[in-house]
């Protein structure tokens, strides 16, 4: 279910419990925490140290992460004064008092709760390592947007992203099921790491307006947009890059150049977000997180031929 801000009064009334609460955790968002264990489940598999329940563990928790920082983001923008009225972006529960901030709050420290009792059996199956990933991870979600100095706030939220949604994510699950973490590993978190980069893009190049008017220094507001139109094309680039990068190293077979069939997605996306603007960048923020999906399920199956 799409919905703005520009959705009625009378069609927010007659929205259940649970459409309010699937709004809030922001589905679409949620390929962002996939992809890394994808990956990181088919790089296993092919080197023949996949463990089905430290995957599954990770899937779930990565999500409940995801979900975590979506609800932290709803209720400390609204905090904060960034989501307003003139808001293009899906819509947020608190800003639109569909939610109380104290409800969104509960609902964010029950999910965080839930992906710590999951990092509990993670750090039994891989180690204490895995206890420093889990914390830190969890204070990244928070502190994207709230704290005394939010990440987003600051232009930083590119690299955090980055970092958290790639290596982090995906060398943590390969690591968890192997003890040990391989080159191609390695360059496979960066390949992901910036594929999911180009949805914060996105995000930020829709928001550019609203957050300059609300002193969110983003990327994007920082730099302008022809700069940010230019990052989203530079991240994907490095992402169908690196699969030939690693063919090369002799790291994986041509088959991860199956990688590069997901361009025919990539183009139009490209151009909308070369040329369009404001709320219209929701269809593509949408599809830039279904290529992130495509891009990484191609990745895994590419590794597994090999």
């Amino acid at each position: 279910m799409k919905m703005n801000t520009s959705t009625s009064n009378r069609e927010r009334q007659h929205l259940s419990i649970f459409k309010i609460w699937l709004l809030a955790i922001r589905p679409k968002t949620l390929p962002a925490a996939c992809a890394p264990i994808i990956v990181a489940a088919g790089l296993a598999w092919r080197d023949g140290v996949f463990r089905f329940g430290p995957v599954l563990a990770a899937l779930l928790a990565a999500l409940l992460l995801q979900i975590g920082s979506n609800l932290a983001n709803d209720v400390f923008d609204y905090k904060k004064g960034t989501d307003t009225e003139e808001r293009v972006g899906f819509l947020r529960v608190t800003q639109a008092g569909l939610l109380t901030p104290k409800q969104v709050l509960a609902g964010m420290l029950t999910v965080f709760v839930l992906a710590a009792v999951l990092g509990v059996y993670l750090i039994y199956a891989g180690g204490w390592p895995i206890l420093v990933v889990g914390v830190a991870a969890i204070v990244a979600a928070i502190a994207y947007t709230g704290g005394p100095y939010p990440l987003g706030y600051h232009g930083l939220g590119d690299v955090f992203v980055f970092i958290f949604f790639g290596p982090v994510a995906l060398l943590g699950t390969y690591y968890v099921q192997a003890k040990a973490v391989s080159a191609a590993a390695v360059w496979a978190s960066i390949a992901v790491g910036l594929a999911v980069v180009a949805i914060l893009v996105v995000n930020n190049l829709r928001d550019i307006e609203t957050d300059r008017k609300t002193g969110k220094r983003t990327l994007a507001v920082r730099f302008g947009a022809q700069f940010t139109k230019l990052e989203y094309f530079s991240v994907f680039a490095g992402a169908y890059l690196i699969p030939l990068v690693m063919v090369l190293l002799d790291l994986g077979s041509p088959f991860l150049l199956l990688t590069w069939l997901s361009v025919v997605f990539f183009i139009p996306l490209v151009k909308e977000v070369f040329h369009v603007r404001g709320s219209g960048l929701n269809k593509t923020l949408a599809g830039t997180a279904r290529l992130v999906l495509i891009y990484s399920l191609l990745f895994a199956v590419g590794y597994l031929l090999g």
